[in-house]
């Protein structure tokens, strides 16, 4: 996990987590967190999609996070997205 790809949308973290295969392709999950202290839920989506690349892995991650919590406005989806 790599602090820099999380993002912070109202009350939940995303965070997406990649791990490089033996075959040379990456597969993903997603953690989306919120709470604090003892009232902390965090969801963990593993994703079924296999990609070439670790961007393309943490963009599908991110953006598949964002949808689950019901976050559609293009505008900050594309900044948290590129900023990656």
């Amino acid at each position: 996990m790599n602090p820099k790809d999380n993002i912070t949308v109202g009350k939940y973290l995303i965070s997406p987590l990649t791990q490089l295969l033996e075959n040379g392709w990456y597969a993903c999950s997603v953690s989306i967190r919120s709470g604090s202290g003892s009232g902390t839920h965090d969801r963990v989506l593993r994703l079924t999609r296999l990609f070439q690349t670790k961007l393309a892995a943490v963009r599908y991650a991110t953006a598949e996070g964002l949808q689950w919590i019901g976050h559609s406005h293009p505008s900050v989806q594309g900044a948290a997205l590129a900023a990656l």
